[in-house]
């Protein structure tokens, strides 16, 4: 009695707003209100609604099939908020002519002034931008004239046209945020991360913490005009009472289900759920500046250890896939060849005896709540690797200790679950960024000289094939090297009322509001 109350209570809640049209007022149940929206410094929620304020100079092309949803072709990549490009023979120099008349919500039009600043705000605050701009290799971003922008790389670069079609470093409407600068913040960094000013299809009304985020559609905006004109981004903590909200018809979009709940919502037909294998790899790493893990026998003991099927069906209810690279399938480049690590235990208690452990290891598996999968894989993995004589130990750390221990600066956690999934769909960015010694998601501290040193020279190899060549070779190593155990990709679920059209799974893993229609 008690939980149908609390959905009653939520589902008031959530309506409990003015809307102009119901049938143009989108309301999502979220699992946080932002807690910030500055894309190069996320906080919780912020790349789920940046996404929908600042758009790329390029995009991926996209296609709608017959059930109205969209496909994304990563491929290739076409212009956006800028209408072409010329390159120089030698790859090291663009410059891009952007869309004439393309306006923010204050009414400015996008110039080269605002790219450039928006760039420079990035270099400046040597956060997310800044790594994305190394990675594809930007060195300079200079004005040519009002609606053309000039980029300089400092060697030929396959990734940079993909880079630029997120939303980090975001195109800013300069003149407005300059308006809100201070001597002590020269960037309007504070003004920033509590509002926005872009030239997407949205703009931020208002947010209030806890509560709910209201966003309007761009009156200016240079694409086609969202079918909703407000979109409502209320805070339910609670993933029952999203799953109900759903199923109800009270709210039109939800987040964070469990796979358990995704099961069940395929069985209503008050709902569908569109699907994809995604990038992201629940993964497990061990870190081989810690004993026993700087022994690769010992890592591939714990690979033919674990039973990824009884995981994949008790975590994950049979709807995850299998990697068998640290690239994901769906981007170019992914080696197909390597074999899948078949579960075998006496093999591992072999391997284990080989490297001087013949009883057997005691190792803590460490987790977090940044995802609902963790404690499952942790209780899952404690199962199987018993059988092998490995005896772990799950332990639960803070959401913040997992991330502060798993940064760059620190990465001293043995053995911990993790997940994480590339912004641009390139299989060199994609382990440069998880396992380069200079990579920003390298959480487990990987090392290894021949595989940086492949990643470094496909990052300026200009021949496609010799490139994809290399980006096999490294992919080779990593598994040789037995750092991760390839866990599962958990796939990704969209549960949305049967009238929904238009959805598209992005490389970021987040809607768009202005494709999205239900009639």
């Amino acid at each position: 009695m008690k939980s149908r109350l609390l959905v009653a209570s939520l589902v008031a809640a959530a309506l409990a707003v003015p809307v102009a049209a119901p049938a143009q007022t989108l309301i999502v149940a979220a699992v946080k209100t932002p807690g910030g929206v500055d894309g190069d410094a996320l906080k919780p929620a912020t790349q789920n609604v940046v996404t929908q304020v600042y758009e790329g100079l390029t995009a991926y092309p996209r296609a709608v099939d017959a059930e109205g949803n969209g496909r994304l072709d990563f491929a290739r990549v076409v212009p956006h908020l800028a209408e072409g490009w010329t390159v120089t023979p030698d790859g090291k120099t663009y410059v891009f002519k952007l869309r004439a008349g393309v306006r923010s919500p204050y009414g400015n039009e996008m110039t080269a002034d605002d790219v450039v600043w928006s760039w420079e705000k990035s270099f400046a605050q040597k956060r997310t931008g800044l790594f994305i701009a190394q990675v594809s290799g930007v060195t300079k971003v200079e004005k040519v004239d009002k609606y053309e922008v000039r980029f300089t790389l400092s060697a030929p670069s396959q990734i940079f046209l993909h880079a630029i079609t997120n939303y980090v470093p975001a195109i800013y409407d300069s003149t407005e945020v300059r308006k809100h600068a201070t001597a002590d913040d020269p960037w309007a960094f504070k003004w920033i991360d509590q509002n926005t000013a872009g030239f997407g299809a949205y703009h931020m009304e208002s947010n209030r913490s806890g509560e709910q985020a209201v966003f309007i559609a761009n009156p200016n905006y240079f694409g086609a005009a969202p079918h909703y004109k407000r979109v409502v981004y209320r805070e339910i903590p609670s993933a029952a009472s999203r799953f109900q909200l759903l199923v109800t018809g009270q709210v039109q979009w939800i987040e964070e289900l469990t796979h358990k709940q995704i099961a069940d919502l395929r069985k209503d037909r008050r709902v569908k759920v569109a699907s994809a294998e995604g990038t992201a790899m629940a993964s497990v790493r061990m870190n081989t500046r810690f004993k026993p893990f700087d022994d690769v026998r010992v890592r591939r003991a714990m690979q033919l250890a674990t039973d990824y099927d009884g995981i994949n069906a008790a975590v994950f209810e049979g709807l995850g896939t299998r990697p068998r690279s640290i690239v994901p399938p769906i981007i170019p480049g992914h080696l197909a060849a390597l074999p899948l690590v078949e579960p075998n235990a006496e093999r591992a208690k072999a391997l284990l005896a080989e490297a001087g452990f013949p009883n057997g290891i005691d190792v803590t598996l460490e987790y977090a709540g940044l995802e609902w999968w963790e404690e499952g894989i942790a209780i899952q993995m404690q199962r199987s690797l018993g059988a092998a004589g490995i005896r772990a130990t799950p332990k639960r750390i803070t959401d913040a200790d997992m991330r502060a221990r798993s940064a760059i600066n620190k990465r001293d956690l043995p053995l911990f679950t993790y997940k994480d999934f590339p912004f641009v769909l390139d299989p060199i960015y994609k382990m440069f960024n998880d396992a380069h010694q200079k990579g920003a998601a390298n959480r487990n501290d990987y090392n290894n000289a021949e595989f940086d040193k492949l990643l470094d020279d496909a990052a300026v190899e200009i021949d496609p094939a010799r490139r994809l060549a290399m980006a096999a070779r490294a992919q080779t190593l990593h598994a040789e090297d037995a750092t991760w155990i390839y866990i599962t990709y958990p796939g990704h679920f969209e549960p949305m009322p049967v009238c929904m059209r238009g959805y598209t799974w992005y490389p970021d893993y987040h809607e768009r509001w202005r494709e999205l229609s239900c009639q």
